[in-house]
């Protein structure tokens, strides 16, 4: 039986209880009232972690004084509110025991608990055990055994699957990126101050993802400013990471009318996207259709362009503020105190804490991480904790992290 570590239901409250008062006993030391006949009632087990087990919970107390004698004394029943829970939901259990697997470094027994729940759970809710496995096999580069998942992702869930990425590759892409332009107005030719205010923050951050999820409408002119952002952006070595590409697609694919020789510029940025996206058979049909419309060659797919996966738009606290760094995790995290998050979150709202290139936390990080943030959220600060993998993501769950924070997860 697998147990929850910090598992409260948010809705339901424990009341406080009367304080414990001693009954008056008779001359033979037993209580008042009740029955020297009476058999006492059995006690339940302790159920739970014991505060020795837990490595980031305060120290109990070491006095010299011998325990005190409680036996006299009758407590108040547990408030109807209150239920004690005592066993997980059964996927919860197996994506819980899954995540400290692996984050006590026990890659074999992850995957084998993983394999065995993904081949039980071919729909709904099972999903969240696959794309475990998944992050699972990308990064211990268990490549084979992937592609091999992905035909049975497909075929079960009916959708596509992920895709390959190499871990070191998308640890390097992603770590470049610590800033994150959220663009104001709509992806017209006319929006000056959104086009300004971006080309400003590249300069403060050549590693830029720019946030286009407000976006209701756009015109030619509007997506020819933006690629020549991005071209710049290329030019200097740095990259700006698109989000909000789904809606910002749809927006495209209405002014995108193959045989009619108009909007150059958005059959442009459509080709973009699908090279993000890594949709090349998408793009070579596109290409075609360009070619025969514009009669002009088509721009050329390139491999090392292809960004899988996507961010979701995040939310900022205030509309009107453009850039946010993050406090940027990196790597195989053991043992971390996160000493410096609290100076960090000083001057920051919302607090973002940014584990993309997150390989792998252990059990003890992940609670200093909760009690970095649990300080900060007392501040009144809003935090999020931004695209860690799937397993990093249960582990965050064990610990309660959710409690204090939102977590943003990474598209596959």
């Amino acid at each position: 039986m697998v147990f929850s570590f910090f598992k409260k239901q948010p809705e339901k409250i424990m009341r406080a209880r009367p304080a414990a008062v001693p009954q008056p006993t008779n001359d033979r030391g037993s209580a008042t009232g009740v029955s020297s006949k009476e058999k006492p009632k059995p006690v339940a087990a302790p159920v739970g972690l014991a505060r020795s087990d837990v490595p980031f919970a305060t120290p109990a107390p070491t006095g010299e004084n011998p325990p005190l004698d409680l036996s006299e004394f009758v407590f108040s029943e547990i408030a109807a509110e209150f239920q004690v829970e005592a066993e997980l939901d059964p996927l919860d259990a197996e994506a819980e025991e899954a995540a400290m697997f692996f984050a006590n470094g026990q890659d074999a027994a992850a995957r084998a608990l993983l394999e065995k729940s993904t081949s039980a759970r071919r729909s709904g809710p099972g999903e969240r055990l696959w794309l475990m496995l998944f992050d699972l096999l990308r990064l211990t580069g268990q490549k084979s055994a992937f592609e091999a998942l992905e035909i049975e992702y497909a075929q079960a869930f009916e959708k596509q699957p992920p895709v390959w990425r190499d871990a070191a590759v998308g640890a390097r892409e992603a770590g470049k990126v610590v800033g994150t332009a959220l663009f104001k107005g709509d992806l017209l030719g006319d929006n000056d101050a959104g086009f300004e205010a971006v080309r400003l923050a590249l300069k403060t951050n050549s590693q830029l993802r720019l946030d286009l999820s407000k976006v209701r409408q756009l015109d030619a002119a509007g997506c020819e400013r933006l690629l020549a952002l991005l071209q710049q952006a290329r030019r200097g070595r740095g990259a700006i990471d698109l989000l909000g590409r789904d809606g910002l697609g749809a927006l495209l694919d209405s002014r995108i009318a193959a045989g009619r020789p108009e909007d150059r510029a958005c059959w442009l940025l459509k080709l973009e996207l699908c090279q993000l996206r890594g949709q090349l058979e998408v793009f070579e049909e596109m290409a075609i259709n360009y070619a025969v419309t514009f009669e002009i060659s088509p721009p050329s797919w390139e491999f090392e362009r292809v960004a899988d996966n996507e961010p979701a738009p995040l939310e900022l606290a205030a509309a009107d503020q453009l850039l946010t760094e993050a406090y940027v995790i990196k790597g195989e995290i053991r043992g971390a105190r996160f000493s410096d998050l609290q100076a960090y979150a000083a001057a920051k709202d919302p607090v973002l804490v940014d584990c993309s290139t997150v390989t792998r936390m252990d059990f003890l990080s992940a609670g200093a991480l909760l009690n970095a943030l649990t300080t900060v959220k007392r501040s009144g600060r809003q935090i999020i904790v931004r695209h860690p993998n799937h397993l990093l993501a249960e582990l965050f769950r064990v610990v309660g992290l959710r409690s204090v924070a939102e977590i943003d997860l990474a598209r596959n």
